[in-house]
């Protein structure tokens, strides 16, 4: 057997080996090591998560601002919310996250999560980082069962809408040459992330890979994937996307 994949392998058995199942859920839900912040955590989520009608709205908006970066005031959000690393997690005034979302912010050294002002996440969505961050610009629509991921960095502007199931992918690249390692072990790279520009239309099922940078007003069609960047009010459709129109 190949060297390179016993010393990795066996690394990684020594990283899991090392933590306990609760140093394990600590750094994967809270993400800060301090006793009151976890207690606290853990009484809030157990508590109010779930709670049902306007009493849960009414509750989660008076206690989850003791657990977040920051929630601006008329924010509303839905019930079995999943919030890891909440510290860095900031919503702005009157958003609205629907039911079933996952805020998740994980990362020793990233900024997080920062939703504008007037942003709609649907239901189901998940955003999440991977030592990246997310960036989310004011009035910024995001419809339900979406997926933004981020290990390096990724941003949309204001006024922007996603249609259902659109999945974005900021890094997540790995080499594969060597056959004699697993994927996972092998090294991840980026191509800089992904950046939306003010007044993007994605339809339903968009697929943006990493690299990519949108600019202002274009409008993708359903089922499009978009590996390259495109200059403003470009209309696009097809896989690989390109350009078919201009507004």
């Amino acid at each position: 057997m190949n060297n390179n994949y016993c010393n990795a392998s066996a690394h990684k058995k020594l990283i899991n080996s090392q933590l306990s199942s609760f140093e394990k859920y600590k750094d994967l839900f809270v993400g800060r090591n301090n006793l009151f912040f976890f207690l606290k955590y853990e009484l809030i989520v157990s508590l109010f998560s779930s709670f049902p009608g306007g009493i849960g709205y009414f509750l989660r908006k008076i206690f989850y601002p003791l657990i977040c970066n920051r929630i601006g005031k008329g924010v509303v959000l839905g019930r079995n919310l999943t919030i890891r690393h909440p510290h860095k997690i900031t919503i702005g005034e009157n958003s609205y996250i629907d039911d079933n979302v996952v805020l998740d912010a994980k990362g020793k050294d990233n900024q997080g999560i920062v939703i504008g002002k007037n942003v709609y996440i649907g239901r189901n969505t998940i955003i999440s980082c991977k030592e990246g961050s997310i960036i989310i610009g004011d009035f910024t629509n995001i419809s339900g069962n979406c997926y933004l991921l981020s290990e390096t960095h990724l941003k949309l502007g204001e006024y922007c809408f996603l249609a259902g199931q659109c999945y974005l992918v900021a890094g997540g690249n790995h080499s594969y040459k060597n056959k004699d390692v697993p994927i996972m072990f092998q090294p991840s790279y980026s191509k800089g992330g992904i950046e939306i520009g003010d007044d993007v239309w994605l339809g339903a099922g968009v697929i943006v890979l990493d690299g990519v940078k949108i600019k202002k007003g274009c409008v993708v069609g359903a089922g499009a994937v978009i590996k390259d960047s495109f200059d403003e009010y470009s209309v696009l459709a097809g896989v690989p996307a390109k350009i078919i129109g201009k507004r």
